[in-house]
């Protein structure tokens, strides 16, 4: 079996040029941290994204900003409305050579403007900021690594597809369709960029997670005068929502939180609207389904109440990623060669879901924590861990070269999908 534990003088040289890189890291990640990129804020979206373009352009490679497709979303007034947002910034390099790997992150973070804008040092090596984590630090790596082992004398073993996306935090149904691609476009094997705990830990297998808006109408009515006229749909909301929480516990792994209940209006008003806006996870298709199923027969009963009627939207847009044979394989070889820089990598299964999934889903094994090291995402406590822009940026370096020099065999690994 062939050792992935050793440093190859690709390795060495690898690693030393992105020691050196450590400060400029830092700084990049800082200066995109700064722009505002709430995934509504499509403003500041369509200001990041030509300058993430502008910096994967000195990659060798081919760099285009690509419109994402429409999505549909329910309102506030339980209308299904099309929404767009920025662009997906794709990069291809040498699609003919034999390896080949897509690598995917997000731009877009949690924070809508005013909520969380200040870059802090914490001390002790911590920064605090909005996707400094979460994941502009990914990106920051992702680049670093594949500028490293570009510097080096592999690269025509090896090409990639990347495909950055606006969309992550809710969903990406504006760019799944470009990660499937991507996907499908002969990868050998997946590389994502969320960050890695404070730990070290990386994910394991990953549920699938879907997002539900039940939207419902009764009748109006004056509350004092004709009480009895009225249909509420808050009452068949609140009933629906009884019945989803109590989904919990009753199969292995799955679980439902309902996130809120908007409607309604004054007190002397029987509402006639309301929407159940709700999340489900699951740990493998067959209790997705199960989930589904559980969901539909919870809506049916009601709208089955007199005089209530409504629509369902959405269901599980991230496929379960288990812990396969080919996961399993690539998680190995990845802890391997994390040995070959001190690290002592640990994989652990998780509920949350990333661009993995959709991946997985095409067809492509792949690792999806190899951004910087960070803590407390989604809170305006979110840190990053300055000394793990290098480790973490060579454990990516040192992934591309053993594919390209045929110590990590990506075929082979991605073959066993199908075992």
């Amino acid at each position: 079996m062939i050792d992935l534990s050793t440093l190859s003088k690709e390795d060495e040289a690898a690693r030393e040029r992105l020691a050196s890189r450590a400060s400029d890291m830092i700084s990049q990640t800082q200066n995109w941290a700064a722009i505002n990129t709430g995934s509504w804020n499509i403003e500041g979206l369509r200001k990041l994204a030509p300058l993430l373009a502008d910096a994967f352009s000195e990659l060798d490679a081919e760099v285009r900003l690509d419109p994402g497709d429409p999505f549909e979303s329910v309102n506030d007034a339980g209308e299904t409305e099309t929404t767009e947002t920025s662009s997906i910034i794709r990069v291809s390099s040498r699609p003919d050579a034999p390896v080949q790997v897509i690598m995917s992150g997000h731009y877009d973070t949690v924070f809508a403007p005013g909520t969380f804008e200040t870059i802090r040092d914490l001390g002790g090596g911590r920064l605090n900021g909005p996707g400094l984590a979460d994941m502009k630090g990914g990106l920051c790596i992702m680049r670093e690594a594949l500028l490293a082992f570009e510097a080096g004398p592999l690269k025509e073993r090896l090409g990639y597809q990347i495909v950055i996306t606006p969309d992550e935090e809710i969903g990406n149904f504006a760019s799944a369709r470009a990660l499937t691609e991507a996907a499908r476009s002969g990868a050998h094997i997946g590389m994502t960029y969320e960050p890695c705990m404070d730990t070290g830990a990386m994910s394991g297998g990953r549920k699938g997670s879907a997002v539900f808006d039940i939207v419902l109408h009764g009748r109006a009515a004056h509350a004092g005068r004709a009480k009895e006229e009225g249909r509420s749909a808050l009452e068949a909301a609140a009933e629906l929502v009884v019945g989803l929480e109590q989904l919990n516990g009753r199969r292995d792994g799955v679980t439902v939180n309902v996130g809120s209940i908007d409607g309604g209006g004054p007190v002397n008003i029987v509402p006639d609207l309301a929407i159940v806006r709700f999340g489900a996870r699951a740990p493998d298709a067959d209790a997705a389904q199960w989930a589904t199923d559980e969901v539909k027969h919870l809506f049916e009963r009601a709208t089955a109440r007199d005089g209530i009627h409504g629509h369902l939207h959405g269901g599980f847009y991230r496929p379960p990623k288990p812990r396969n044979s080919a996961q399993q394989a690539l998680f190995d070889a990845v802890q391997a060669t994390g040995k070959a820089i001190g690290l002592d990598l640990v994989f652990q299964d998780t509920g949350g879901v990333c661009e993995g999934n959709n991946i997985f889903a095409a067809g492509v094994p792949n690792v999806d924590t190899l951004g910087v090291m960070g803590g407390r995402i989604h809170s305006n406590e979110e840190y990053v861990l300055t000394d793990s822009f290098a480790e973490r940026a060579a454990l990516s370096a040192l992934i591309l070269n053993r594919l390209a020099d045929g110590r990590l065999d990506g075929a082979g690994i991605k073959a066993l999908m199908d075992s």
